[in-house]
């Protein structure tokens, strides 16, 4: 009966994932898009929306949760890592979302985060990064670039930024990734492609935030400047860009350089794109960064790395079930004890 039940509900819609729970973000901020991407690819993942969780920590994108019709926690801040592991060590057949924010995750929250990417749990982060805090109302944040000037650094920011992807690539994470607000195709598509990935799925969002940090991504996503600045990543592809996809990038031995096409270069030329090479991800994720890299070159978006290894929920409940099937019920006390245990007569 529960079969035929299940077989004769009716699919989902991004209508399904709204709360009746008022939006309330500044008007104009990317959070609604990023909202609305989300409550669309939810209804095609295929998950009962009792098997979803949404969890997030503090700042203007953890409310979150309130506007997702799916479980959820809005928890401490910076520790919605921390809360969405032990959730997925217990539960690991929910689908967990955690969703933050560049100050959350990356400041009080950076142990947390690159501790849940190396342990590789099965979870999906969703990382907003508009390089300011937004609600505590305009200081510079991790990814706030150098001489900012905001209300906490009136001079001008002497601090170096974090490079969101950089840090997860060197916290091992096993799927690397960053998008857009603005770009509604291709945050759908690595919304869904963070969902496939087996383990710890790090997207780097870049969202505008109107009122303390407006245009910081402009050049990104304006049709004017978006197709000379963009590097859009496709596995198997060369790197190709420009209004006519007239230019390209190849490497010049470790050193990634500009080629016009037509220009004494062919496609031939190109880098060609392999989400599986370690070596060449580090390239791309530092590309915008590098200080040895001369001339301007464009911001790649897409899935820069992807790993398959190990989940740290799979070997924990396997490797619990190993010593119950060996010795049966656990002794607690035993454990307690160790094995360092001395007699005295």
């Amino acid at each position: 009966m529960s079969e035929i039940l299940s077989a004769a509900q009716p699919a989902l819609t991004a209508k399904d994932f709204a709360t009746d729970q008022e939006v309330r973000w500044c008007p104009g901020c990317g959070d609604y898009s990023i909202l609305a991407q989300v409550q669309k690819v939810m209804p095609t993942l295929g998950i009962p929306r009792e098997n979803i969780v949404i969890v997030s920590g503090i700042g203007c994108s953890s409310r979150f949760p309130y506007y997702m019709n799916t479980y959820g926690m809005h928890s401490i801040h910076g520790r919605a890592t921390a809360i969405a592991s032990g959730l997925k060590a217990t539960r690991p057949e929910l689908s967990i979302w955690i969703v933050t924010g560049d100050g959350d995750s990356l400041s009080i929250g950076g142990n947390h985060t690159i501790h849940l990417l190396r342990r590789n749990f099965d979870v999906n982060i969703l990382l907003f990064n508009n390089q300011i805090y937004g609600l505590t109302k305009g200081q510079y944040s991790p990814t706030s670039e150098e001489k900012k000037v905001t209300k906490s650094t009136p001079f001008g920011s002497i601090d170096h930024p974090f490079n969101p992807l950089a840090l997860a690539m060197g916290a091992d994470a096993s799927f690397i990734a960053r998008s857009m607000d603005r770009d509604p195709k291709h945050l759908q598509q690595l919304l869904v492609r963070s969902h496939q990935h087996k383990g710890s799925s790090f997207l780097e969002i870049y969202q505008n935030c109107n009122i303390f940090n407006d245009g910081a991504f402009e050049i990104f996503t304006e049709k004017s400047t978006k197709p000379v600045e963009t590097l859009f990543l496709e596995q198997g592809k060369p790197l190709l860009f420009g209004a006519q996809q007239n230019k390209g990038i190849r490497l010049d031995g470790f050193t990634p350089v500009i080629a016009e096409l037509g220009n004494g270069f062919s496609q031939d030329d190109l880098w060609v794109h392999d989400e599986k090479d370690i070596y060449k991800a580090q390239i791309l994720i530092r590309m915008f960064d590098d200080p040895r890299i001369e001339g301007h070159l464009p911001r790649p978006f897409g899935v820069f790395y992807e790993a398959d290894r190990p989940c740290y929920e799979e070997q924990l409940n396997g490797q619990i079930a190993e010593v119950i099937a060996a010795k049966g019920k656990g002794d607690l006390d035993r454990l307690l004890r160790g094995n360092e245990t001395w007699t005295i007569v």
